[in-house]
């Protein structure tokens, strides 16, 4: 018999198969496992024959045969001889297109597919334009889809310090040319300034960066101080 657990969730999938395995495996069964990386013509063979010394079933994981093309072209031209073979095969495949898993489905006692979860996507610019806005709300939100799509305190730190900074320039400048920025951001951070009090843009900024350089100092968590941050706008 031989089942086969495949998908893009890589660590899920290992997971699964040696949970699988564990809740299979009984006294005095062995287990073996054969890698792509240092596979040899003639091991699926071998292991669909195999016996052990007591006349136990032998285990065998097959780990990603789609990596080495010798590799894959023994297991599936032992598909059927796995299925009635006496030793128990566990496949680990990365995610299959429909032919091969046509193929694997065909004599299988079971194939089961592990899918990672979709990140949600973000755009980190609209924390900046939030930011310039004074948009506490909307920052809050924004900020948790960012981290839910991936996105590492220190960038969007980056992103918001960003912004930041255009407003500072704006503020101390007269034209874009001066602070070396074009026309439509400058612009836009200059009607943007008329939503802080004097003064303001500096402290936040300055705020914001005691929570980049407290949390790689370890002096507080910089997920929580980038939370807080955000609610004292």
């Amino acid at each position: 018999m031989y089942v086969v657990f495949y998908g893009d969730d890589r660590g899920l999938v290992r997971d699964e198969a040696a949970n699988f395995i564990k809740s299979k495996l009984g006294t005095g069964q062995s287990f073996n496992t054969i890698e792509a990386g240092e596979f040899e013509l003639g091991q699926v063979s071998d292991a669909i024959g195999a016996s052990s010394l007591f006349g136990e079933s032998e285990w065998y994981l097959l780990d990603e045969p789609s990596a080495n093309q010798d590799f894959l072209e023994e297991v599936t031209n032992s598909l059927e001889s796995m299925k009635d073979s006496v030793n128990k095969f566990v496949i680990l495949e990365a995610k299959l297109l429909v032919a091969p898993k046509k193929k694997y489905t065909k004599f299988a006692d079971e194939v089961k597919e592990f899918t990672a979860e979709k990140k949600l996507k973000s755009n980190p610019f609209l924390m900046a334009e939030a930011l310039s806005q004074k948009d506490k709300r909307k920052l809050w939100v924004l900020l948790q889809e960012a981290k839910l799509s991936g996105m590492r305190e220190e960038e969007i730190i980056g992103i918001l310090w960003w912004q930041l900074k255009t407003l500072r320039l704006a503020a101390i400048t007269s034209s874009a040319s001066e602070a070396g920025m074009k026309d439509f951001p400058y612009n836009k951070a200059k009607r943007s300034l008329s939503t802080f009090k004097e003064g303001e843009v500096n402290k936040i900024s300055q705020s914001l960066l005691e929570v980049y350089h407290e949390g790689h100092s370890g002096v507080r968590d910089m997920d929580i101080g980038l939370e807080e941050w955000v609610l004292k706008i």
